[in-house]
């Protein structure tokens, strides 16, 4: 069979920008059913999505990835067009090296290698494959999890092939991630002249005390596991424009990046207790009273694997092959592994190094490729065989 180094290389070359898939979920269908792997495809909106099984007893052990990639920005700044995937100095150039193409195809191959030495292991394998994972993420994992749920199809052990290494591959193993949420403030004040403030409400001003107390309050103290709340603000929308003009109203966008010792709730009634004292306090310093407005959405809730059967494996197969111990972190974005750990499973996430993931010149050494494959192989056979 084609080594995983050819087959990133043909993944790459595929230009499959968020929601295309461009053909990759059909070259990987192929070579899993030549494997006897069950294959659905299942399409939502414009996502495609592929579910493939091989077996029918539990424990099911599934990998779980993404064939879709952000855009290349301009060609014109590569060193090589995105979508080449060329080869230079021992490196692997292309959008989607990283992020995730290259563990896709570690994947295809561990699982072949592993049939091959074990055509009947002690449990199933899956593959679950979306083309919305760098998009909305409405009509990819999430939807295909619901099906899964549906008809009682239960992952014990799942690997998302997310690119976690730092600075040598498997020096970082997600066992979780961060909660994110997003929320938007609207304050409404008066418009009018700078000349004339006492006829109108500026709401700039009164943002200023509660954009202190958000950014100085301590949400929670994080654990072992997880880093403290954090509150970054992303944008601050207001003004017409002119340098006469006070503003009506203002847009504040914000967003929390939690861990389970907080709740959704909780994040919400602290942040309207900070704004509602901060337009109490102006009110009682100037007079002036502004309405105010809170959105919120939920990106994805925080979920956490502790130590146990995945994140042993795991951990023997990164030392077998790369001599590191890894890093369990927690760190970073979201990652589609949110929708699954819900269902009871155990996640974990081990790809190649995230250094150049969305930029010019993405890019993976191309002698992880094969390294990598192993490593997937390694768990396998620790789980299954």
């Amino acid at each position: 069979m084609p080594s995983t180094l050819d087959l990133a290389i043909d993944l790459i070359r595929r230009p499959s920008v968020t929601p295309l898939d461009a053909g990759c979920q059909d070259l990987l269908s192929a070579r899993l059913a030549a494997l006897g792997f069950r294959i659905e495809r299942l399409r939502f909106g414009d996502v495609d999505n592929c579910w493939a099984r091989f077996g029918e007893r539990e424990p099911l052990f599934a990998f779980a990835g993404h064939t879709d990639v952000v855009p290349p920005g301009p060609p014109e700044q590569w060193q090589s067009p995105p979508f080449a995937a060329e080869i230079r100095d021992g490196w692997l150039y292309g959008r989607g090296a990283a992020d995730m193409k290259s563990s896709l195809a570690a994947m295809i191959t561990a699982c072949e290698r592993f049939l091959a030495a074990c055509p009947q292991p002690r449990g199933s394998i899956a593959l679950l494959l979306t083309s919305d994972e760098e998009g909305p993420a409405v009509d990819g994992t999430v939807k295909v999890v619901d099906l899964l749920e549906a008809r009682g199809e239960k992952i014990r052990w799942c690997l998302v092939g997310e690119p976690t290494s730092s600075s040598q591959l498997g020096d970082t193993l997600k066992t979780g991630r961060r909660g994110s949420l997003n929320g938007q403030l609207r304050l409404r004040g008066t418009q009018g002249h700078v000349a004339y403030p006492h006829l109108a409400q500026n709401p700039i001003h009164a943002l200023g005390p509660i954009l202190t107390a958000l950014t100085d309050e301590v949400w929670d103290q994080g654990d072992d596991f997880f880093p403290p709340t954090s509150f970054q603000v992303s944008n601050v929308r207001s003004g017409t424009g002119a340098v006469n003009v006070i503003p009506g109203d203002l847009e504040l966008w914000f967003n929390f990046r939690f861990s389970p010792a907080l709740t959704v709730d909780q994040i919400q009634e602290r942040t309207r207790l900070i704004v509602e004292t901060g337009l109490l306090n102006e009110e009682i310093k100037t007079g002036q009273v502004f309405q105010y407005a809170l959105e919120w959405n939920l990106s994805g809730p925080p979920f956490f694997t502790a130590p146990g059967e995945l994140v042993a494996a795991a951990t023997a197969a990164v030392q077998a092959a790369t001599g590191l111990t890894p890093e369990l972190s927690t760190s970073g974005g979201t990652s589609d592994g949110r929708f699954i750990a819900p269902t009871g499973a155990q996640v974990i996430e081990l790809g190649p190094s995230n250094a150049t993931i969305h930029k010019i010149d993405e890019r993976i050494a191309v002698a992880d490729l094969e390294r990598l494959s192993h490593i997937y192989q390694d768990i396998l056979t620790r789980l299954l065989a």
